[in-house]
C-alpha cells in the first residue's frame, strides 16, 4: 500500500467520524418534563421548553443543558447532609425567646441559562436565602404568635421577603410556595412553662370576657330603666296637663255658673266645701230661731233618694230654710 492510499483510507476515517460526530451531536429531545439551553461557543441562548426533536449545530459549535420542569422542595430546619439525625434550627424570637422551625420551600426552575451561569451554587444560594428570611421575620415576631394564630403571617411573611431575594439574586429560580410545618420551644422544660403562662392568659381573657359581658348587660339593663323612667314621666307629664286642663275646665263651667246666678252658686260651694271638711258630721236643717229641726237629719237620709220629700216645717219656718232644704234635696 503506497503513502497515497494510506492518506486516502485516514480522510476516510476522519470525513466518516466526522459525519458521525455531526449526525450524532446536531440532533436533540427534550422531554415533557424537562427543558433545554443551548450554549453556542459557551454562551448560553433562550431556553427551550418545547417537547420532542431538536436541531441544532454539532459539536463543539453548540452543546445542550437539559434541566428539569418539575418542582423542588427545600426543607429547611434539617441537617441536609444527615437528615437521619436531624436537628431543628434554632432561632430568636422578636421578644428574646428560643424557638425550633422547619420551613418547607417549593421552588423551580424558570431561566434556566440564569440557573446554569448566575451563580455556582443555586440551591445554596437558595437555602442561605431562606434561612435569612425566616430568620429575619421570626426575629422580629414574638414567641405567642409564632406558636399560636400567627402562624399564616409568618409564612406570607416569608414567601415575600424570599421572592424578593430571589429577584435581586437573579438565579434563574422561582418561589411556588412556602409552608411553616412546626414551630415548637426547645425542650420539654419550656414547653411545660409555657403552655402554663397561656393556660393563665386564656383563663384572664375568659375572665375579661365574662366581666365585659356583665358589664354589657348592666349598661342594657341601665338604658332600659332610663327609656322606661322617661316613658313613666313623659306619661305623668299628659296626666298632668290633661288634669290642668279638666281643671281649668271645671273652673269656667263654675265661673259661667256664678255669672249666671251668683247667690245659687256660692251656696253649692258652701255645701261643697262642707261636705270635704267635714265628712262625718251629722248636719241638720235649723230655723231661724235657732230651734233644730230633729226630723230631719241629712245623715240619716243618705242612704235614701235624694228626691224623697221631706215634711214640711213649722209655719214660721223662713222661706230662706225651704230654699236650702230643697237645694239639699236636689244635691
Amino acid at each position: 500500500m503506497t503513502l497515497k492510499q494510506i492518506y486516502s483510507w485516514i480522510a476516510i476515517v476522519i470525513g466518516v467520524a466526522i459525519l458521525g460526530i455531526v449526525g450524532l451531536t446536531s440532533w436533540y429531545t427534550v422531554d415533557e418534563s424537562e427543558q433545554a439551553v443551548i450554549l453556542t461557543f459557551g454562551h448560553a441562548e433562550e431556553g427551550i421548553t418545547d417537547p420532542g426533536l431538536h436541531f441544532k449545530m454539532p459539536w463543539p459549535i453548540q452543546e445542550v443543558e437539559t434541566l428539569s420542569k418539575e418542582t423542588f422542595s427545600l426543607d429547611f430546619g434539617f441537617n441536609r447532609d444527615e437528615k437521619e439525625n436531624a436537628d431543628k434550627v434554632r432561632m430568636i424570637t422578636g421578644d428574646e425567646n428560643i424557638v425550633q422551625a422547619d420551613l418547607v420551600v417549593q421552588w423551580k426552575i424558570t431561566e434556566p441559562s440564569k440557573y446554569l451561569y448566575n451563580s455556582e451554587d443555586p440551591r445554596t444560594v437558595l437555602y442561605n436565602a431562606t434561612s435569612a428570611s425566616l430568620r429575619g421575620v421570626i426575629g422580629s415576631s414574638k414567641i405567642d404568635d409564632a406558636l399560636t394564630s400567627g402562624k399564616a403571617e409568618i409564612e406570607n411573611s416569608v414567601f415575600e421577603l424570599l421572592v424578593t431575594l430571589m429577584e435581586d439574586y437573579d438565579i434563574g429560580v422561582s418561589i411556588s410556595d412556602v409552608k411553616l410545618q412546626e414551630v415548637d420551644l426547645p425542650n420539654e422544660e419550656v414547653r411545660t412553662a409555657f403552655m402554663k403562662v397561656t393556660d393563665a392568659r386564656e383563663t384572664m381573657n375568659t375572665k375579661i370576657n365574662e366581666a365585659r359581658k356583665y358589664e354589657n348587660q348592666m349598661v342594657e339593663e341601665a338604658l332600659g330603666e332610663k327609656d322606661a323612667i322617661k316613658t313613666r314621666a313623659e306619661g305623668d307629664k299628659i296626666e298632668r296637663i290633661e288634669i290642668a286642663r279638666g281643671d281649668i275646665a271645671g273652673f269656667d263651667a263654675l265661673y259661667n255658673a256664678y255669672s249666671n246666678n251668683p247667690e245659687i252658686t256660692r251656696q253649692r260651694l258652701v255645701i261643697e266645701t262642707l261636705e270635704k271638711v267635714l265628712p262625718n258630721a251629722n248636719v241638720y236643717i235649723m230655723n231661724d230661731d235657732g230651734n233644730t229641726l230633729k226630723y230631719l237629719p241629712l245623715t240619716q237620709n243618705s242612704s235614701q233618694s235624694t228626691t224623697t220629700p221631706v215634711p214640711a216645717p213649722d209655719a214660721d219656718t223662713s222661706t230662706e230654710s225651704s230654699e236650702e232644704e230643697g237645694e239639699t234635696n236636689d244635691r
